[in-house]
Order: C-alpha cells, then sequence, then structure tokens
C-alpha cells in the first residue's frame, strides 16, 4: 500500500504539472523513486494510473471530516476549495476529470463518487429534519457536484491559482441554503472562510498522525 501511495502521489505531481500528454512514467518513476517493476505491479499502464488519480479524490478530505449531515456536505466544499489550491493529488485528479476527452478517457465516475458522497450527508440532513420538505438528496448533491466543478474551471481563469474559490464556495452557500434548508440550521451552519483554515489544521494533523503512525510500524 505505501509503494502504491507513493506511484499516486508521484503521478499526481507529474500530471499536475504537465498534464496527461506531457507526463512521462519515466518522470513518474523518477520522481517516485521506485522502479518500473514497482510500478507495473500495481498499475497496467500511464492511463490506468491516470484514472487512479481521478478517483483518488475525495480521499484528500472526506477520511478526515467530523462533522454530519449538511454541515458535512459544507465542510466538504469549504475543505475542497483550500485543498484544490494545495493538495497535488486533487489538484491533479481535477486536471485529468477535466481534461480526459483529450487523451480517449469518458469516465464519470469521479463525478458519480462526489456525488455519492454528498448525496449521503444529505440522506443524514433529511433524517435529523435538517432539509426543508421536497428536497431530493441525489439531485441536490448532482447540482453542487456540477457547481464546484464550473467555480473551479472558472476560479482558474478568474484568479491567480484559484484563490478566489473558498469565497466563490461561501457565496454558492449562502445562495442555496435558503431554499433548502430549515431556518434553525442555516443559522448554525457555518459557512465562512475560518472555517475553511480549521478544516485545514484538522487535517494537517490528521495527515501528521497517519504519518507517525506509518513510521512507527515500519
Amino acid at each position: 500500500m505505501q509503494t502504491r501511495n507513493l506511484l499516486l502521489r508521484a503521478a499526481a505531481e507529474v500530471f499536475d504539472e504537465s498534464g496527461f500528454a506531457g507526463a512521462s512514467i519515466k518522470d513518474i518513476l523518477q520522481r517516485a523513486q521506485l522502479t518500473a517493476g514497482a510500478l507495473y505491479f500495481h498499475f497496467e499502464s500511464k492511463e490506468q494510473l491516470a484514472r487512479a488519480v481521478m478517483n483518488a479524490q475525495p480521499e484528500s478530505i472526506v477520511p478526515w471530516l467530523e462533522s454530519e449531515g449538511l454541515q458535512r456536505l459544507v465542510d466538504i466544499t469549504l475543505a475542497w476549495s483550500q485543498q484544490l489550491r494545495t493538495d497535488p493529488l486533487l489538484r491533479a485528479g481535477v486536471r485529468l476529470t477535466s481534461e480526459q476527452n483529450s487523451f480517449g478517457i469518458r469516465d464519470a465516475k469521479p463525478y458519480r463518487d462526489w456525488g455519492a458522497i454528498m448525496a449521503d450527508c444529505l440522506r443524514v440532513a433529511a433524517a435529523k429534519g435538517e432539509l426543508q420538505a421536497g428536497v431530493d438528496p441525489e439531485e441536490l448533491a448532482e447540482f453542487v457536484v456540477e457547481a464546484c466543478t464550473g467555480m473551479q474551471t472558472y476560479s482558474a481563469v478568474a484568479s491567480e491559482g484559484r484563490e478566489d474559490l473558498g469565497e466563490r464556495v461561501v457565496r454558492m452557500w449562502r445562495l442555496l441554503l435558503p431554499g433548502i434548508a430549515v431556518p434553525a440550521v442555516i443559522a448554525r451552519t457555518e459557512v465562512h472562510q475560518a472555517r475553511a483554515k480549521e478544516l485545514l489544521r484538522a487535517a494537517a494533523s490528521a495527515s501528521f498522525g497517519r504519518v507517525q503512525g506509518d513510521a512507527g510500524n515500519g
């Protein structure tokens, strides 16, 4: 598993810098400091490696979030807006997913995976009485995925390094919440940049803990 993670991280960095066409297996192996045998043990081709990076996006965010229901969904998007600026694995996954038609892949799985994760949050929110009557979790989740996809594309052009993406996410929720959540939940749902920074600190702490655990087991 450690070798596979090293390969994913190295591939993500190279894909992020060069795109699929510009990335070579040689560059990825040099970045990972691994042999071709190690790579082909885990991945049959560069395309399969690219698919793995595309599908690994939620791993950068979801495992360490502790909130539930609607707040969890909001937190996913807040953390995503910040991690997309700093995490090569997430950024490469987004880039490859957006550009996949150019290298012969047409796979909606990364979008569907995000939609399923968000729909789960919304089903919990519905069970807790947080949503207004008539809100469909699957429909709303798909819309949020679509909105975030468009926002990051716009932000990448409109600001340096997607600097304004966090503000766009906050604005999205300020527009959406009155139409989907009951008033008491709107009042207590945290939707602001300070929340995003708190989530990043939690992510850094969780990542450090995993590294320490791996070192202890090595």
